[in-house]
C-alpha cells in the first residue's frame, strides 16, 4: 500500500481521487487545496506519491507547476502525477519538465489514473489493479 497526497483545490475531486486510489489499495496520507498547502505537507507527510493540479487558488503565492519544482528540490526523487483539463497543455508540458513524472487529464478516468500510479510508483512493472 502506498500513501499518496492529493491536491486539488475543488472538494470533489479530492474525494474522486480518494475513493478510487483507496479502493486500489493505497492510503491518502493527506490533502491539499492549495499549492503552498501541497508543499507544507509534502515535507510533513512525506507520500510515495502525489496527485497535482495545476489551476487553483492563491497562485500569486505559488501555482501547481510551482508547487512541483518545489516538491522536487525538496525531494528530487518525488512522484508527481499532474491533473488538468484539456486545453492546458502547455503548463502540463511544463510541469512535466519540472519533474512531474505523467499526467491524468480532467475528468479523470479511473482506470488511467491506476495506471499512471502504478507506473510513478512501479516503473517496469506491468501489474495494473
Amino acid at each position: 500500500m502506498s500513501k499518496i497526497m492529493i491536491v486539488d483545490d475543488a472538494l470533489f475531486m479530492r474525494k474522486m481521487l480518494g475513493k478510487a486510489l483507496t479502493e486500489a489499495g493505497h492510503e491518502i496520507s493527506a490533502e491539499a487545496s492549495n499549492a503552498k498547502e501541497a508543499v507544507e505537507k509534502y515535507k510533513k507527510f512525506k507520500p510515495d506519491l502525489v496527485t497535482m493540479d495545476i489551476v487553483m487558488p492563491l497562485m500569486e503565492e505559488m501555482d501547481g507547476i510551482g508547487a512541483v519544482k518545489e516538491i522536487i528540490r525538496i525531494d528530487p526523487q518525488a512522484k508527481i502525477l499532474v491533473c488538468s483539463v484539456m486545453g492546458q497543455q502547455s503548463l502540463v508540458v511544463e510541469a512535466i519538465r519540472s519533474g512531474a513524472k505523467d499526467f491524468i487529464i480532467k475528468p479523470i478516468n479511473t482506470e488511467r489514473l491506476i495506471e499512471a500510479v502504478n507506473k510513478a510508483l512501479f516503473p517496469g512493472d506491468k501489474k495494473i489493479n
